[in-house]
């Protein structure tokens, strides 16, 4: 493990901020309406001093109405996923551990499909039904993970799958209800749609559940540092085990429940990322979880921007971008392990 000092962990994190800015600005210039840099920087300029009001309208629906909240969007839902593939990689303490493994993400979209089916009149009812719909999975896989009282790994992930194939076949039972525009709708927010940006009450929401539940896992980097070594090794120097456990199990569980209740199922970015920083920055979590979250707000706005400009004005799923990048290297990722 590298030395970690205050001084790495603030290079690698300005470093990538400044990736992501930069990763902003394409995704601001690059769409179905391009716009120059030259233009972009100087209106950005003028919102920055408070005279947006001498904005073209046309440029402040593109820019500040469509792209720029969409791509917020596409931060926070990055950060969020790539964090909770961190944690849950060092909870069952295996490098192939994804946020979807324990069903979180089934029951998320479970919740927005009954609420599609039952009651799609009431606003705003789409993502709290998935966030309940996450909590619920979240509680029925911690109970089935539980062994002679405390969390087990093994268990918890075996639970999980069950969970997930279970929850698979209610929604594809589900989705025969729909109707023809509302099962096309469905099927490409289950794929991972940004294209809607949150309403500004679930977007606080959103934001505040985001920071604290980084902040919590955080709060554990040390504690997981020492489980690298063991379970054993660790209660010895002194780690409260089923602690840190329960923390991280429920933090990363409703930072992916947050994910897919606004932007449904992306997947592969809480494996690929953690997975490749650990290669940059090492497996220090005190730096990991902080890269994690900007590694993965990179990540989803690259794909978004992909998604919304390859073949615009057509938009393919944000989820269609990062599989078709995520699963061959998940391929090699396990016949590595393997071997």
């Amino acid at each position: 493990m590298r030395r970690m000092t205050f001084r790495r962990v603030l290079w690698v994190c300005t470093l990538q901020a400044v990736v992501l800015l930069a990763v902003v600005v394409v995704a601001l210039k690059l769409g179905a309406v391009p716009i120059s840099v030259t233009d972009l920087v100087y209106s950005l300029g003028r919102v920055a001093i408070g005279h947006d009001s001498q904005l073209p309208s046309q440029f402040q629906v593109i820019v500040f109405g469509l792209r720029l909240p969409r791509i917020i969007l596409a931060i926070f839902v990055g950060a969020a996923l790539s964090v909770a593939g961190a944690g849950y990689q060092a909870l069952l303490r295996n490098p192939l551990a994804d946020p979807y493994v324990l069903g979180v993400s089934g029951g998320a979209a479970l919740g927005a499909i009954c609420s599609l089916i039952f009651a799609p009149e009431i606003p705003l009812v789409t993502p709290a039904a998935a966030f309940v719909g996450a909590t619920l999975t979240i509680t029925a896989v911690y109970f089935l993970g539980r062994r002679q009282g405390q969390l087990d790994g093994s268990t918890l992930l075996l639970g999980g799958v069950i969970v997930a194939s279970f929850l698979q076949a209610v929604i594809m039972f589900l989705m025969t209800t729909l109707a023809g525009r509302e099962l096309r709708g469905t099927s490409f927010w289950l794929m991972g749609d940004l294209s809607t940006p949150s309403p500004e009450e679930i977007g606080w929401v959103f934001a505040v559940g985001l920071a604290v539940s980084i902040g919590a896992i955080y709060s554990t980097s040390a504690d997981l540092n020492l489980m690298l070594g063991g379970e054993n090794e660790a209660i010895h120097l002194g780690v409260n085990v089923k602690r840190v456990k329960l923390v991280v199990y429920v933090a990363a569980s409703v930072l992916t429940g947050l994910a897919v209740s606004v932007s449904g199922a992306i997947g592969y970015v809480g494996l690929l990322v953690p997975h490749a920083l650990r290669w940059l920055v090492g497996s220090d979590y005190r730096i990991l979880i902080p890269a994690s979250a900007l590694g993965g707000a990179i990540v989803v706005v690259v794909a978004d921007t992909l998604a919304r400009t390859i073949a615009a004005p057509t938009e393919f799923p944000v989820g269609a971008m990062t599989a078709m990048a995520g699963a061959p290297v998940f391929i090699y990722l396990l016949r590595r392990r393997m071997r």
